[in-house]
């Protein structure tokens, strides 16, 4: 559904104002809802000059580390299909990887920048130099900087390692086993390991003066799978898409949500964290909001993935620029929230809830009360979700298991008496019953004998 003419005016607006006040040569981006590009913007010329070819919602950009994304998409399509387990060592699919300093890494903590792997190459700065094989990348001996699992260090020679092993498992190269298996399934035929007309030029503009120095462009090799891709605002609007649900049946609702789940905190001292890293994905933390997707820089491009993971809002953001660009992702969501906010799903009765009305109501664990109620979908509500031990439960066979908070992924389940009536619950081995440490829910450790006095 096409966005309001006021709602366009205000994001082409704040896209012009991003071009000018950053001083961008030209910046493109797109808005997604509902798993569809509802808007794309384009401001300035490719080259940054007056009378230039314009930029389009059309024009290729490199997206530097938003490249990542794919190879660990494809990755989790590799652990689906039983071809790996993300606890394997690396050493056990690239077995030359065994005489080096890093064979012992796991596919999860490669995956989540948790390996403890070096930043960057130990040769010259491998975004602005041609790349070399595989061969020649581990002769260089990329040696650990921390105790693998020990903390976030992002690392692009670990996602070089990750795109071998698509590789090598696939049998053919990283971006022929992306190519295929997501960017056509998915339709997105702008998206390229290398510039395909028209596509934007790399530019650095001094911070001084308003001038632009040429940025180089070339091929990565091995550490390609680091940053190597290029797209489109139109393109990259899909992959938008896929995070937000709209996979196409290409991976699992349950593994793009494990992807998404915070795992390396990108802890910065003296300052509350906000981002985190998944399995490839980074995560935001904004107000308790949740946010997914990715940045991406190179020598003379700029861009941005991020989706809104309780909406489904997403946004694609593009600049050919090595600097400057500043939270216009964030901004073009918050406008499209504000002038077109999602309305709120009708409440209608639910009469498959009648089965569940005798756990309702009021429990004690020990001393503490909660409140169980049932919400929508047949969940269990125990207490209030993410204060103190409240949390969610969805059905699973006979019982429920947590989908949050400190009871996520335990089990619950009713204890019923020899007449059928429900007499407590067991939570993880925890005892809830309707009244404090009640003598007829068989409390752990017995019920002395004084009772309450």
């Amino acid at each position: 559904m096409p966005l309001q003419p006021t709602t366009a005016a205000a994001l082409e607006l704040r896209l012009a104002q991003e071009q000018s006040s950053s001083r961008l040569p030209s910046v493109a981006a797109g808005l997604v809802r509902g798993g569809e590009l509802v808007w794309s913007g384009a401001v300035g010329t490719l080259s940054g000059r007056s009378g230039g070819e314009a930029a389009t919602a059309g024009t290729q950009y490199r997206i530097g580390s938003i490249t990542k994304t794919f190879v660990a998409v494809e990755v989790m399509r590799l652990r689906d299909a039983g071809a790996l387990d993300l606890s394997d060592r690396l050493d056990q699919h690239l077995p030359e990887t065994a005489a080096s300093d890093f064979g012992h890494v796991t596919v999860a903590q490669l995956l989540s920048h948790s390996s403890g792997l070096q930043a960057e190459t130990s040769g010259p700065w491998w975004e602005r130099t041609q790349g070399g094989e595989w061969s020649d990348l581990l002769a260089s001996r990329p040696q650990l900087r921390f105790r693998p699992g020990a903390r976030f260090h992002y690392s692009n020679v670990g996602y070089a390692a990750l795109g071998e092993l698509v590789a090598r498992l696939r049998g053919v190269s990283w971006d022929e086993a992306v190519r295929t298996q997501l960017l056509e399934p998915l339709g997105m035929t702008r998206t390229t390991t290398r510039p395909q007309a028209p596509s934007a030029p790399g530019w650095g503009v001094h911070p001084l003066a308003d001038l632009v120095h040429v940025e180089p462009e070339h091929d990565a090799v091995s550490m390609a799978p680091a940053g190597q891709l290029w797209s489109t605002a139109e393109d990259l609007s899909r992959w938008a898409a896929f995070l937000a649900g709209e996979t196409a049946g290409l991976l699992s609702t349950e593994t793009l949500d494990e992807m998404c789940l915070p795992i390396a905190v990108n802890d910065t001292p003296g300052a509350a964290w906000t981002g985190a890293h998944g399995l490839g994905f980074q995560v935001w933390n904004v107000d308790g909001r949740r946010f997914a997707g990715h940045g991406g820089s190179m020598p003379g491009f700029l861009a941005g993935l991020r989706v809104d993971l309780e909406t489904g809002d997403g946004v694609v953001v593009f600049a050919n620029a090595t600097s400057g660009l500043g939270p216009l992702h964030v901004d073009l969501l918050q406008l499209l929230a504000e002038h077109e906010p999602h309305p709120p799903t009708p409440w209608t009765a639910d009469a498959d809830q009648v089965d569940g009305l005798e756990l309702v109501g009021d429990w004690y664990w020990g001393t503490t009360a909660y409140t169980l109620r049932l919400a929508s979908d047949g969940v269990l509500v125990l207490g209030e979700p993410g204060l103190h031990r409240g949390s969610r439960f969805r059905p699973v066979g006979d019982g429920w298991v947590g989908l949050d908070g400190y009871h996520e992924g335990e089990p619950l389940v009713a204890v019923r008496d020899a007449d059928g009536r429900v007499g407590h619950l067991d939570l993880g081995s925890f005892r809830f019953s309707r009244t404090p440490y009640d003598p007829a829910s068989d409390v752990p450790g017995d019920v002395h004998p004084d009772r309450w006095h």
